[in-house]
C-alpha cells in the first residue's frame, strides 16, 4: 500500500527514476559493462576532440587569421566542434558520478543543437573549399561577388540560431512537463542518445507532450542530416563536374597552382568524408530505437553503441589531423615546385616550355581527377 501511494504522487507523464530502474535491474545488470565502456570511450574521444578543435582555433588566433574568408568558416566549425565536445566531456563526468536526470536531459538537448549546428557550419565550410577551387581554376576569369559574400555571411548566422530555434520547444516543454523523469536512467547522460534527449521507450509516457516532444527531436535530428547531406552531395557533384570539365580543356598551371589546387580539391572531399563517418552511427541508431524499440539491448545495437561513442564527438580531432596533414602537403609540394626550378639552367627550363607546349592533353602529375 505504501508503494501505491508513492506512485500516485508521481505527476502524470513522469515515470520516477527510481522506478524504472527497478523494474529494468536485470538489463541494468546485463549491460551495466558496455555502458561503463561507452562512458570512458566517450571521455577519451572527446578529450582528443577538445584538443583538436582547440589547436585550430588557437592556430587561427596566435596569426591572426580568422577574419579571412578562407579561415573564417574552418574557425566557426572548430568552434561548434570544441563547444560539442565540452559537452560530451562533461555529460561523461556526469554520468560518472550518477547525476540527476534533469541535468543530463538538458545537457543532451544543448549537444543535440551544437551537434546540428556543426552540420550546418561543414556545409558552409565545403561550399567555401568549392567556390576557392573554382577561383582558382577560374584563374581571372572568376571573381567572388558581394551576393556570394552575403550569402556566406547568412548561412553562417543560420547555422546557429536556426539549430537553437528548433531546440528550444524540447528545453522548454521538457523542462515544463519534467518529461527528464523518464530518461533511461543507465545511460541518460551517454553519448548513445544523440537524436533523442528522451527516454528510447516513448511507451512510457503517459503525457502527450513528452511523448511528442520525443518524436520531435528525433525528427529534427534526422532532418537536418538529410538536408545537410544532400546539400554537400549537390555540392560536390557540381565541383567534380567542373574540375573534369578544366582538366578536359587541356589548361595548364604552374607548379605551385597547381599544389593550391590539389590541397583544396583534398580538403573539399576530406571533410564531407569526416562528416558522414561521424554523423552516420548517430543517425542508423536513432532510426534503429525509432524501428525497433523492443532491441535496444541487441548485440548489433551494442556494437553500434561502441561505433558512435568512437565517433560521435571525434569530428574536432579528424578535422585537425585533416587540416594539419594538408597544411603540410601544401608546404611540401610548394617547397619541391621552388626547388625544381631552383635547380634548373636557363637552357633546360626553356625545354621544358617548349614540351609542355607540345603537350596540349597532358594531366599536370599531382592532379587526378576526382
Amino acid at each position: 500500500m505504501g508503494s501505491l501511494r508513492n506512485a500516485a504522487m508521481v505527476p502524470i507523464g513522469c515515470i520516477a527514476t527510481s522506478d524504472y530502474a527497478g523494474a529494468n535491474t536485470s538489463t541494468s545488470d546485463d549491460s551495466r559493462e558496455v555502458y561503463a565502456a561507452v562512458e570512458w570511450i566517450q571521455f577519451f574521444m572527446a578529450t582528443l576532440s577538445v584538443i583538436g578543435s582547440g589547436s585550430i582555433i588557437g592556430y587561427a588566433v596566435f596569426h591572426n587569421v580568422i577574419k579571412s574568408p578562407q579561415v573564417r568558416p574552418l574557425f566557426y566549425l572548430s568552434l561548434s566542434d570544441l563547444l560539442l565536445a565540452l559537452c560530451w566531456l562533461i555529460a561523461a563526468v556526469l554520468h560518472r558520478q550518477k547525476q540527476t536526470n534533469t541535468a543530463c536531459y538538458n545537457l543532451q538537448a544543448v549537444g543535440q543543437f551544437i551537434y546540428m549546428s556543426s552540420f550546418l557550419y561543414t556545409f558552409n565550410y565545403t561550399w567555401q573549399l568549392c567556390r576557392d577551387l573554382k577561383t582558382k581554376l577560374d584563374r581571372a576569369l572568376y571573381k567572388v561577388s558581394d551576393k556570394e559574400c552575403r550569402i556566406g555571411r547568412i548561412v553562417t548566422v543560420l547555422s546557429s540560431v536556426l539549430p537553437f530555434l528548433l531546440i528550444v520547444p524540447i528545453l522548454s516543454v521538457g523542462n515544463i512537463k519534467e518529461c527528464y523523469r523518464n530518461c533511461s536512467f543507465p545511460h541518460s547522460c551517454l553519448v548513445l542518445n544523440v537524436g533523442s534527449p528522451t527516454t528510447s521507450d516513448p511507451s512510457l509516457y503517459s503525457d502527450a507532450a513528452c511523448k511528442a516532444m520525443h518524436y520531435y527531436a528525433t525528427a529534427v535530428f534526422l532532418l537536418a542530416f538529410l538536408v545537410t547531406a544532400i546539400l554537400i552531395l549537390v555540392l560536390l557533384g557540381k565541383t567534380c563536374a567542373l574540375f573534369k570539365r578544366y582538366l578536359a580543356t587541356g589548361s595548364r598551371f604552374g607548379d605551385p597552382e597547381w599544389a593550391v589546387i590539389c590541397v583544396t580539391r583534398r580538403r573539399a572531399l576530406l571533410y564531407p568524408v569526416i562528416f558522414f563517418c561521424c554523423c552516420l552511427p548517430a543517425v542508423t541508431l536513432a532510426i534503429l530505437k525509432l524501428v525497433h524499440r523492443e532491441e535496444t539491448h541487441a548485440i548489433y545495437m551494442y556494437v553500434l553503441y561502441f561505433i558512435q561513442a568512437f565517433t560521435a564527438v571525434s569530428q574536432g580531432l579528424l578535422n585537425c589531423l585533416v587540416y594539419g596533414w594538408t597544411s603540410r602537403m601544401l608546404h611540401y609540394l610548394k617547397q619541391t615546385a621552388c626547388r625544381d626550378v631552383d635547380t634548373q639552367t636557363p637552357l633546360l627550363r626553356s625545354q621544358k616550355k617548349l614540351y609542355a607546349s607540345t603537350q596540349t592533353n597532358a594531366v599536370s602529375p599531382t592532379i587526378t581527377p576526382l
